[in-house]
């Protein structure tokens, strides 16, 4: 069996007294969309920065909230895998904080296996505001050979950068996986072009997965604009558009889609365009696969 079903979160940023709350609400995610057959779960950048609003009136505070999240993220790791193992799917967790061994923080996703193993990509590059925070970027692209297939993380405004997705796909990614956060519908609409560039430059499927609403109550992710998507390159058998299911601006909920990869790999050889092959072919084109890591999470 090559299709694979996908949900990608239109995640609301919520506030809960205790991390109890935000263990039943993704509990109550999780499930929703493995009862609906989903077999590989994506949420969205900074989701985990809502575990702020445990602490009380240090949600408010960008600094404190940082460390925070940061300690929560972990805390809460033993959940995700326990989701991920009882439903039998792959979850990308909301990304979030993590701190530097020189102190300071960089963030990254966490993709949990049913294996009960966990992988880690750091963004690569900071937005301006991120900058701000004093987020440092990570320094290598990973990928995550599953029990799914190959699978990448281009973490928002990575998603935006060609370069770094093609390594990915070079070293054999089929998936790549777009978690983001973005706080007006340009911002959206920048990662959503770029989710779909990548599909077709690469012949692979993107994800597309967004906060969404307001939490006025958080510096950090006080307001989000966004819709999910799940694209693959326009080609017959697959779309006519590129687009294999998209949601609606800022409403709630998981948006659930199909993608067969193996007629996927079909068109990269085979399509009514080569664009995956026919990269080499631009000037001063060359091999990326070497900045990547292959990590095991079957």
């Amino acid at each position: 069996m090559t299709t694979i079903r996908i949900a990608a979160a239109q995640y609301p940023i919520d506030r809960f007294d205790t991390l109890d709350g935000y263990r039943a609400k993704i509990s109550r995610w999780v499930a929703d969309a493995a009862g609906q057959g989903a077999e590989l779960l994506v949420f969205p950048e900074y989701g985990a920065m809502e575990f702020a609003g445990a602490y009380g009136d240090a949600a408010s505070d960008l600094t404190a909230s940082l460390g925070l999240v940061a300690d929560a993220v972990e805390e809460m790791a033993p959940t995700y895998r326990e989701l991920a193992g009882r439903h039998g799917v792959h979850i990308l967790g909301g990304s979030g904080p993590m701190r530097r061994a020189g102190g300071g923080f960089t963030n990254a996703a966490r993709l949990y296996a049913p294996s009960g193993k966990t992988g880690v990509q750091h963004k690569l590059i900071m937005t301006p505001f991120e900058k701000n925070w004093g987020i440092s970027p990570g320094s290598e692209g990973c990928l995550f050979e599953t029990s799914l297939g190959r699978i990448g993380v281009a973490i928002c405004y990575d998603s935006e950068f060609p370069l770094l997705v093609r390594a990915m796909c070079e070293a054999g990614a089929d998936v790549i996986l777009v978690p983001a956060c973005t706080e007006f519908v340009s911002g959206f609409n920048r990662v959503r072009t770029a989710a779909m560039a990548r599909a077709l430059e690469n012949g692979c499927v993107t994800v597309q997965s967004p906060t969404v609403g307001s939490a006025p109550w958080s510096p950090s992710v006080d307001y989000n604009s966004g819709a999910a998507g799940i694209f693959v390159p326009a080609e017959r058998g697959l779309s006519d558009t590129g687009v294999v299911v998209e949601g609606k601006l800022n409403e709630p909920g998981w948006v659930i889609g199909e993608v067969d990869i193996g007629r996927l790999r079909a068109v990269r050889l085979s399509g009514e365009m080569r664009n995956a092959q026919d990269w080499a072919l631009q000037p001063g084109a060359g091999s990326l696969e070497q900045n990547v890591k292959v990590v095991d999470l079957r």
